[in-house]
């Protein structure tokens, strides 16, 4: 991933988060192997971590200490309503950008 992408999903990451959790509760290797599928190859799953922890801290996410076949409990996150509002503002935020950045990519500037 060339250092251009790395910058764009460092603002988006927290939105591409809360959308995977939109989806389903997923714990932070959950989420960060569904990342590397898609291919986002370099996101480390302490970038990951640290951000459903400042999400748990601001209320958008909950969180629930789950048993695990292997090893300790698995802390797994889900949206709550906090973060389906910030979601929702997102996904607002993100069509407005699209919407004016295809323009400018076709040439309009009005």
């Amino acid at each position: 991933m060339g250092k251009q992408m790395t910058e764009m999903l460092k603002g988006t990451l927290e939105g591409i988060v809360l959308a995977i959790l939109s989806v389903r509760p997923a714990y932070g290797q959950e989420i960060t192997a569904w990342l590397r599928e898609q291919g986002f190859s370099d996101i480390a799953e302490g970038t990951v971590y640290a951000l459903l922890v400042r999400m748990e801290q601001r209320g958008l996410v909950g969180a629930e200490k789950v048993p695990s076949e292997k090893g300790p409990p698995r802390k797994v996150y889900s949206l709550n309503g906090q973060g389906q509002e910030y979601l929702n503002e997102f996904w607002r935020t993100w069509s407005f950008l699209a919407e004016r950045l295809e323009q400018l990519r076709e040439g309009g500037l009005s």
